[in-house]
Formats: C-alpha cells, structure tokens, sequence
C-alpha cells in the first residue's frame, strides 16, 4: 500500500507569490462582481497594494533562516531576492503607466470596428482586467529566477508568459497590429515552451533527474550520456533565449513591442528580461557550471551575433518603438556575456545591469506614451523633430534615458556596461567584450540621432504634441529618470548590497 506524503511548504519564502496570486484572485472576483463605476479605482487599488505587499515580504525574508521550499522545487537565495525585488518594483511603475487606461480597448472580445466596440467606448467603459493579468504574469515572474527544477521552470514559465500573449492584443488604437502582435507572440512562445519542455525530457533522460541539483551532479560525474546532455542543453536554451529576444529568436520582438499597448510593452520589456535572464543565471551558474565547455562556445556566437544585429538594424528603423526593440535586442546581448563570465563579478554585473536596464526602459517607454496627436500616440521618429523645443524636459529626460542605454557615463548604463564586461574580460571572454565595446559605440550612434532630431530640428506643424501625464505616469517618469541618474554618480551602495547578497545555493 502506498503511503502518501505530503509535501512540505514554506509559507513564509512563498509569501510574495502567493500574495501576488491571492490579488490576482481577488482581482477577477472585482471584475466579476463589482460596477463599472468603481472597478478601475478598485482594481489599480488591489494590484498596488498587493505589489507593495509582496515586496515588502521579498525585504523580510532575505535573512530567512530556511532557503529551500516546496520539497526544494523553490530555492529562496541571494539571487532571488535581489531579482524578485527588481520585478516588483519594476512592476508598480509599469501599474502605473496601465493606469492610463487611454492605451486600452474598452471591449477586447469584440471585432476591431465593429458596433460592440464603438457602443463601449461611447459608453466610456473602460478595460480593467488587464490589472489581474498583469499580477498573474508578475506571480509566474516571481517564480522563474527561483525555481530549482525544471517542472516548476516549465510551470513558472506558462504562467508568466500566457498573460503577456493576452495584453498584447488590447492595445486600443491599431487593433488589428495589436491582434496581430499577440497572435504572432503567442505562436512562437507556444513554440520556445515546446523547445523547454523537449530540452527538460532530455535532460531527464540523461540525469534521472528534473532538479537541477540532481542534474549538476550528473554532469560532474559525467554519469549520462553526452549526447543527451548536448541536445537537452540546446533546446533548453532556445525557451530561454526566446524569452530574452537573443538572436536567432528575436523575430517577434520588434512587431510585439510595437502593436501591444506602450505600457504592456514597458512592462514586458523590462520584468520578463529580469526573470528570464535570473533563471538562466540559475540554471547555467549552477546546474551546468561543470559542462561550461559544452555550451560557452554556442552561447558566445549568440551572444556576438546578438549584440552586432541588435546595434546594426536599429539604425534603419524610423519607428520609436521598434528601435528600442532592436535596442532591447542589442542589451540581451551585452546581458549573456555575463553569464558566460560564470564567476561572482559577472553575476552581480548581470544583476546591476537587469535592474538598472529595466528602469530606464520603462522610463523611455512612458516617455513613448506622452507623445501624442489626434489619433493617439506618435511613434514615427521623424515626428519627434524638435520635441526639444515643445517640452524640455520631456526630452531631456528621454536623452538622458537613451544615453544610459548608450553606456555614457554618469548615467547606470555605464556602470552596468562596464561592470559586465570587467567581469566577462576577468573570465578570458575577451573577444566578447571587444564585441560589446564596438556594439555599444554603433549603438551611440541611433541614440544620439534620436536626441540630435529632438534639440537641433525645428518642430513640425503636424499636430504633434506632448501631453500633460496623470500623477503616476508622471511619477514613473521621475522616478526613472532619478534613479538612472542616481545609478550612475552614486552606484556603490548598490553594488555592495548586490555583491554581499547575490550568493548562489545549489
């Protein structure tokens, strides 16, 4: 007879997921049961709360005796900490700018155009579902950087991603790019899962194991067959590399960021890259440490190509959104030298750099919502010509921004550059870092067109206007723009936290 054996939870070092999941419950019961009326105010309400809540609990549980949860499916370290706190943070400001309801279809089941449509926005409704989405997509992001098998990786995965395919398809104006954007969003994260999942069964083949313990310890024994080591390690990567925009599974980066509204795409762009990119530091820092020669020469291509296409192609692009796509592109490259540095410098370079990445980038893209005309947001480069001269600060604030992606220094894109490729050049990556530099001094040429077009050329008389942000798109704003700042003159409270904190425990 078979005994059943209940498994051991850690409420406490699971406290903010379940937090998260508990308002992201409590958020479709508002939709379900609550009016109109009060249901946006209600609704911004929950996910606030129940964001600062969950970090709150991230601040508590860093010195938790305990590390492991959930029969040790979960691993509550430095690492995650660090990088379940940069989500949620980047998740309140990205709240903030979803806020703005303007960016959203009022009735996202109903044809673009049709009557259904026009009756709902004559009726002034508004599209308050995206907030439970956006805390079940911050729950599976909570989960990915600490998931310490490749079941709860898998799971992580879905849960994190299926919102995102959702929210990208709600954009309110250029519904049928925005239908698009999700639909392609959609069919090729079903296909990077599949990838994952394939990788994971080869990996289980080779180990007799799905935790990543267990396969380490495979691979220093060298106990499994190569082979099956090689091909799970290679699919794996591909639902990783998917998730990051790495090339050659960029292809739906540019079309996803431009159709989904501006502040999914905000949000999108900087959390999935934190949790993407903590979970292949986990995975590769210390599941495959010992096979570092199997996949450091494959991740270092991807990681060259990546840089040089990202940096390249931006140059040719004339729409706001797509360049910073491309731009995205370019950093997921700069971001994979530090895994191949596998050494303490380049873990807590990866972590700096995540964090200080994703806040410019939802800055920028709250810039990207002000710029309006009639029609709604303007995302035509050419029409930001002397935006300079219409709001100051506006731009100064989005110069500074793109400056920081370009690693100028005072600005935390210097820091974060420099950092990660000290630590890549510490590890003998050399070459990489060669690449990098070149990438980054190609990559200063698109900003600082952007910033030249906004201070040294007249303005259009084309409608084209800045309009007056609410308190919180306001507020993210600032925000970004004084911690880029911040970042840049005063790192080293920071960077001393990290390196005292960001300690793997297989």
């Amino acid at each position: 007879m078979t005994t059943f054996i209940a498994p051991a939870l850690s409420y406490s070092l699971l406290a903010p997921i379940l937090i998260v999941l508990g308002g992201a419950v409590l958020g479709v019961i508002a939709e379900a049961f609550l009016s109109r009326a009060i249901r946006p105010t209600v609704q911004l309400s929950i996910a606030l709360g129940t964001l600062v809540l969950a970090l709150a609990q991230v601040w508590r549980i860093r010195h938790a005796s305990s590390l492991t949860a959930a029969m040790s499916s979960v691993t509550v370290d430095g690492p995650a900490i660090l990088l379940q706190g940069s989500v949620l943070i980047i998740a309140i400001l990205g709240v903030f700018l979803i806020a703005d309801q303007d960016h959203f279809t009022t009735l996202a089941a109903a044809l673009p155009g049709s009557p259904e449509e026009r009756d709902a926005q004559r009726a002034g409704e508004k599209l308050t579902e995206v907030y439970p989405l956006t805390l079940f997509a911050v729950a599976g992001m909570l989960l990915f950087p600490i998931a310490t098998d490749l079941i709860t990786l898998f799971v992580a995965l879905e849960v994190l991603s299926l919102p995102l395919y959702l929210m990208a398809g709600l954009s309110r104006r250029r519904r049928l790019l925005s239908q698009e954007a999700a639909l392609k969003y959609f069919l090729l994260g079903a296909f990077s899962s599949a990838f994952f999942l394939f990788g994971s069964a080869f990996l289980y083949g080779y180990s007799g194991s799905l935790s990543l313990a267990g396969i380490h310890t495979a691979v220093e024994a060298s106990s499994g067959n190569q082979v099956f080591l090689l091909i799970g390690l290679a699919f794996l990567s591909v639902g990783l590399l998917f998730k990051v925009s790495a090339v050659p599974f960029h292809a739906w980066t540019p079309d996803v960021y431009q159709g989904a509204p501006t502040p999914v795409t905000a949000f999108m762009a900087a959390a999935t890259k934190i949790a993407a990119f903590g979970a292949m530091l986990r995975i590769f820092y210390t599941a495959f440490a010992n096979a570092y020669w199997e996949w450091r020469p494959l991740l270092t291509i991807i990681a060259v190509i990546t840089m040089l296409f990202g940096a390249v192609v931006a140059i040719a692009q004339r729409d706001i959104k797509r360049m910073l796509a491309y731009s995205s592109i370019a950093h997921a490259g700069f971001l994979i030298t530090g895994v191949l540095a596998l050494n303490k410098s380049g873990l807590d370079a990866t972590i700096f750099y995540l964090f200080a990445y994703g806040i410019a980038t939802i800055g920028a893209f709250a810039i990207v919502t002000l710029v309006r005309d009639s029609s709604g947001e303007v995302t035509d480069m050419n029409r930001w010509a002397g935006l300079g001269k219409r709001s100051p600060f506006i731009a100064t604030v989005f110069a500074t921004l793109l400056l920081a992606f370009a690693g100028i220094p005072l600005t935390s894109g210097f820091i974060g550059k420099f950092s990660i490729f000290s630590a890549a050049y510490e590890s003998g990556n050399k070459a990489v870092v060669v690449v990098g530099v070149l990438s980054s001094a190609i990559a200063a040429y698109f900003y600082i067109r952007v910033i030249v077009l906004m201070f040294f050329t007249d303005p259009l008389d084309d409608g084209t206007s800045v309009v007056i942000p609410s308190i919180l798109t306001r507020a993210t704003v600032i925000i970004s723009f004084a911690v880029t700042i911040f970042l840049g003159v005063f790192p080293t409270p920071l960077l001393n936290f990290i390196s005292s904190t960001a300690i793997f425990i297989r």
